[in-house]
């Protein structure tokens, strides 16, 4: 077998997903007009399947911050914080982002996979060990691995797996960390981290939240499930991304613990990353501050994914355990979700085909992503669609 026979089923893979007539992996969008309406096969498309919880990404103020900052910056920054210097813009976001955490530290990393497998391989090394929910994010999964620690899987959101795990430790504990994410990217559903905190606290252990999905989601002031719960002073390292509610591209770190201010002289994709360009800055710079100023964007999301949520399941689809922005309707089989995305596809909705091995227990989902810019029109329309989905 030759280095490149291996692809040969990754073809075949790739020639079934296209046998409806179009290949989910390859949709491209000819115009994006909103935040939740583009052009696809030169059709007007509602987009359900953005993760734009927020509807930022057209929002004036940060376009206009965008724009200054290119004239002013230039179009990038050609070279990692390490070997050309941070930006002051740079230094402005992580005091920003430490402010809203209500820490002492944040770091920012080129993406959220890279702010993943950055600070976990600084913080973790030969010898320690991590106790990973097993439906984390491959990020987590691949910064656990490359860490070189001991990795064991607790049952996702099992509170008394993670316990029987946290026993096994004895004399280990010290040198342990739980990864778990805030709210669920597939279905939706949102880690206990009131009960997680407890066994950290009676373990002394530490503890990483993802809130990739849930940063602007929930909480009070959108700081996501940690605060939603009560237990934002118990997570010791909070990661997250900026290319969900805050509609840009980067990712972060806040942190209690002064030590994550020495992450950037061992984290290797901070070091030789280039560094986010000024724009890019300047408009997650603009949409945190919305996000801080505006609870209204949380209120109107919420109340487009409870309609939206309860009316499909009105229709008798199996969605994911609880009501969120992210709203997973379960098929059968992976022919029946492929046809179903491609015939919503072709009436005008864009959600998301998810299928095996990336989905949890190997089923097949369409995810739909609500945001605050919805109108009530579309997500009326998005029900309809689904509903002579149903009908057929």
């Amino acid at each position: 077998m030759s280095l490149l026979d291996k692809f040969a089923a990754v073809k075949e893979t790739k020639n079934a997903l296209g046998c409806t007539g179009q290949d989910p992996t390859a949709v491209v969008f000819d115009t994006i007009d909103t935040a939740t309406l583009g052009t696809v096969n030169g059709r007007k498309t509602i987009l359900a399947g953005t993760n734009n919880y927020l509807g930022l990404t057209f929002d004036p103020a940060c376009i206009a911050a965008g724009v200054e900052a290119l004239e002013t910056f230039g179009s990038g920054t050609t070279g990692s914080r390490m070997a050309n210097g941070s930006y002051a813009a740079h230094i402005a976001l992580e005091r920003e982002l430490a402010d809203f955490y209500q820490c002492p530290n944040a770091g920012v990393f080129s993406t959220g996979y890279a702010a993943n497998l950055g600070v976990l391989t600084a913080l973790l090394g030969s010898g320690d060990v991590v106790l990973l929910d097993s439906d984390a994010h491959a990020s987590l999964y691949d910064g656990c691995r490359m860490s070189g620690a001991d990795v064991f899987r607790f049952k996702h959101n099992d509170v008394q797996s993670l316990e029987k795990r946290l026993k096994r430790l004895e004399t280990r504990a010290n040198r342990c960390l739980i990864v778990t994410e805030g709210m669920y990217s597939v279905l939706g559903d949102c880690a206990p981290l009131a009960e997680i905190s407890e066994l950290k606290q009676r373990f002394g252990v530490l503890l990483l939240v993802d809130e990739a999905h849930s940063l602007g989601v929930y909480g009070e002031h959108g700081r996501g499930v940690a605060e939603a719960q009560g237990v934002l002073d118990q997570v010791d390292f909070t990661v997250g991304t900026f290319s969900k509610s805050l509609g840009a591209m980067g990712g972060f770190c806040a942190s209690r613990h002064e030590v994550l201010g020495l992450f950037r002289y061992v984290s290797r994709p901070f070091i030789f990353t280039a560094s986010p360009s000024p724009s890019v800055i300047a408009t997650t710079r603009e949409a945190l501050r919305q996000l801080r100023s505006r609870p209204e964007l949380r209120n109107t999301l919420w109340a487009s994914a409870r309609r939206l949520y309860s009316s499909l399941q009105g229709l008798g689809y199996e969605l994911g355990p609880e009501v969120s922005p992210v709203i997973a309707v379960r098929f059968r089989d992976r022919d029946t979700a492929l046809s179903s995305w491609y015939q919503l596809l072709k009436s005008g909705v864009y959600v998301n085909l998810m299928l095996p091995p990336a989905t949890p227990g190997g089923a097949s989902f369409l995810r739909c992503s609500v945001s605050a810019a919805h109108t009530d029109e579309q997500i009326s329309t998005i029900i309809e669609k689904f509903t002579e989905l149903k009908v057929t």
